[in-house]
């Protein structure tokens, strides 16, 4: 016997803070993708940007979220540091949640960044999903207009990566609905 599951509630929390950056193109793309999903109730976008992470309203953000997806480049073999002090401001609101990676880069597509975000998110309780969306050499994958130019192949592995989540997201709010995490 098959349900309907109840929509979930996305954050996409963008990696990059600097100036000139690539990841609102990526980012724009990733959230059309999203948006139109009837298992997504909320698309909620973070740019650590525009953030000040010791205040209260990035907890409550990703607090409210039942699933996260990461956008990020890789910079020098890993990920931004920005991206690492807006992880490591919380400890407790990443717990039991499901999270997922788009990554953009030169040669390796951001993929050296997510291998070694998923080891930070373990420590955080939280679970990473195996489907990614990796940019190689992410410049040229997108016309002037922000569109993937392989937006076929790009729309199946987001695809792919939403279902993952979604799954995981359903599964691990039912989990935290019956018992405390411990």
């Amino acid at each position: 016997m098959s349900h309907s599951p109840a929509p979930y509630r996305l954050a996409v929390l963008m990696g990059s803070v600097r100036e000139g950056r690539f990841c609102p193109t990526v980012t724009r793309w990733f959230v059309g993708q999203a948006v139109n999903r009837s298992d997504i109730a909320t698309v909620d976008v973070i740019d650590p940007a525009e953030l000040n992470l010791e205040d209260e309203e990035f907890a409550k953000r990703i607090e409210a979220a039942d699933a996260i997806v990461v956008v990020t480049p890789e910079y020098n073999h890993g990920y931004p540091g920005a991206l690492k002090s807006a992880i490591d401001s919380l400890f407790a609101e990443w717990q039991t949640k499901p999270v997922g990676f788009v990554s953009y880069g030169g040669i390796s597509g951001g993929l050296r960044a997510v291998e070694q975000l998923r080891a930070v998110f373990a420590e955080l309780h939280a679970v990473t999903i195996r489907e990614t969306v990796s940019f190689h050499g992410a410049d040229a994958c997108f016309d002037a207009k922000g569109n993937p130019l392989d937006a076929d192949r790009v729309n199946r592995a987001a695809s792919a990566l939403l279902n993952q989540l979604g799954w995981w997201a359903e599964t691990l709010r039912d989990g935290r609905a019956a018992r405390a995490y411990v």
